[in-house]
């Protein structure tokens, strides 16, 4: 089954095909055009590159969250409108999740974050042992003082990634040993990381009308409104 799969939840984009398991083809930028610019030429691309036709795609997934509020809404806008022109199922997948399948080749606890401001990270935790990913908990948004003393009770390599790594891992003034800033070039999502994610879970592939982006709190302008009128957060 061959996957279509894009990441615009942050600063870079990605495009990704695989055939459920092995990658394709894929294209990464990091520029500062917004994705409403880059994504659909990236993966027409893509496919071309590939010599794969577009009705060849059997599904299509898309990081749909935590992460920048309006590159999630264009990922999550695309895939949608992919989808829907082919008829074809899509999934919306972790950008935390994505990031663990950087470290299959590792036996570790990956602890994902990114930046959410204010001191405060998106943040999972995930164990890879012999290349399977595993959930420690769920999405959630928290204060970076927490997360560092909460990651004191693991014993074996804990590898920040993700665009609050570096944030977090600085913070963290007596780090132990086993506490690690992984390196730049698996730090980041990839869209390759959400096919991956994607084909562990096939219960989320729905129909296009029903996929949505998952946010872990308000835009900031919503957050400002409701403590002006002194609503609860």
């Amino acid at each position: 089954m061959k996957i279509l799969a894009i990441d615009s939840s942050a600063k870079s984009a990605s495009t990704a095909l695989t055939d459920g398991k092995h990658l394709i083809s894929e294209c990464f930028v990091n520029t500062t055009l917004t994705h409403s610019r880059t994504l659909m030429p990236m993966i027409d691309n893509m496919l071309k590159q590939s010599d794969t036709d577009f009705s060849e795609v059997d599904a299509f997934c898309v990081s749909a969250g935590p992460g920048s509020f309006t590159g999630i809404r264009i990922g999550v806008a695309a895939i949608k409108g992919l989808a829907l022109a082919q008829n074809k199922p899509c999934a919306g997948i972790s950008t935390l999740e994505a990031m663990a399948y950087n470290f299959t080749d590792e036996n570790c606890v990956v602890c994902a974050v990114m930046d959410a401001r204010c001191n405060q990270v998106y943040n999972a935790l995930f164990r890879i042992e012999n290349g399977v990913v595993s959930r420690i908990c769920e999405d959630r948004a928290l204060p970076i003082n927490e997360l560092l003393k909460e990651l004191e009770k693991y014993d074996e390599a804990v590898y920040f990634a993700g665009d609050g790594a570096e944030i977090c891992f600085n913070s963290y003034e007596s780090r132990p040993q086993n506490i690690k800033l992984s390196s730049e070039n698996r730090r980041y999502q990839r869209a390759y990381g959400v096919a991956l994610a994607a084909s562990e879970h096939n219960e989320l592939f729905q129909n296009s009308a029903l996929l949505a982006p998952v946010y872990l709190r308000l835009p900031q302008a919503e957050r400002e409104l409701k403590i002006r009128k002194g609503e609860k957060l």
